[in-house]
């Protein structure tokens, strides 16, 4: 079963390698960029929702300060867009044990509303924030095209493969951490806290582990969303909704799961850009009603997401 997987992950990544020299055009590939992007963002949610077990809802001011650290550093001191990513994760990781510490303290459903809360607060101080361009928000610079000032003008392609790069490594930390102590430990802490503290985990420890690599991971995501889209506001970049696709993203591919929020983007966001275009300004919403029906019918039937689905077949392979 290993080595058949190992085939398809081959031939997955193939595919991945060839799809910009068949699909030659601006929108499909633009497409694909957009799912490596939620791919990223939904595999590093995953490393504290589905590991840790703590259901953030406020992911999305990681994603925020990626996107502004990086931008304003080439604004206002010229800084270079790779080393403004990197102090984009950086500052991030701060900001996530700034918001995670006290909110570990909380259980459930009430920690899932404190970074609600700490989303809409990020918010509202970027839409006030002058400096940083307030509600107007942000056109970045034109540099010259090139890896060094990772921008691209004359074609999406190099955008395609970073962006593919970008989620690949989110996948191998995903793996590495699934395979590892520290993913062992992630999945105590989610099963049962108390049991977990009574085999000297320590629960806060280990949760700011999962918060600082989740948010690192979103805040890289931000820097690289920025410099594809060369516009960025407090709309685009901290909005609640973009949160929630987060947590959907691996709800519907498989919590827990290395594939899981892959998958998830790989399914969502193809339908919430073609009904963009599609229906135009009167499918405004409609991708969610989807989301929706395809959430409710996963958790009625499959809640372990579409990865269940794939373990269950193999399952009944295996038997005959």
């Amino acid at each position: 079963m290993k080595r058949t997987n190992l085939i398809l992950l081959i031939i997955g990544f193939a595919i991945a390698i060839a799809y910009p020299h068949v699909f030659t055009l601006p929108f499909p590939q633009h497409l694909m960029i957009m799912v490596f992007i939620y791919a990223t963002l939904g595999l590093g949610w995953n490393l504290i929702g589905g590991y840790a077990g703590q259901i953030s809802l406020g992911h999305a001011v990681y994603f925020g300060v990626g996107a502004y650290t990086s931008t304003l550093l080439l604004m206002k001191a010229g800084v270079n867009p790779w080393i403004g990513l990197v102090m984009g994760a950086a500052i991030a990781s701060i900001i996530s044990l700034i918001i995670g510490y006290p909110c570990f303290r909380l259980g459930g459903h009430y920690f899932a509303i404190a970074t609600i809360a700490a989303g809409e607060i990020t918010q509202q101080a970027w839409l006030n924030w002058d400096w940083a361009g307030s509600a107007i928000g942000l056109n970045l610079p034109i540099l010259e095209e090139g890896l060094i000032n990772l921008q691209f003008h004359s074609s999406k392609m190099p955008y395609y493969y970073l962006a593919l790069i970008m989620a690949s490594l989110a996948l191998l930390i995903t793996y590495l951490v699934d395979r590892s102590k520290l993913g062992y430990y992630f999945k105590a802490i989610k099963g049962d806290q108390n049991a977990a503290r009574s085999l000297g985990i320590s629960h806060t420890k280990y949760k700011a582990y999962a918060m600082v690599m989740s948010s690192s991971i979103a805040a890289i995501a931000g820097s690289f969303y920025a410099q594809y889209v060369l516009f960025i506001d407090p709309d685009s970049v901290f909005p609640l909704l973009l949160s929630i696709n987060m947590c959907l993203f691996a709800t519907l591919g498989g919590l827990g799961t290395v594939w899981g929020p892959a998958i998830g983007a790989f399914i969502l966001i193809p339908i919430s850009e073609f009904t963009r275009i599609k229906m135009g300004g009167g499918g405004t919403g409609f991708d969610l009603m989807v989301y929706g029906f395809l959430i409710v019918v996963i958790c009625l039937y499959q809640p372990n997401g579409v990865i269940g689905i794939f373990k269950q077949l193999q399952k009944k392979r295996g038997k005959t």
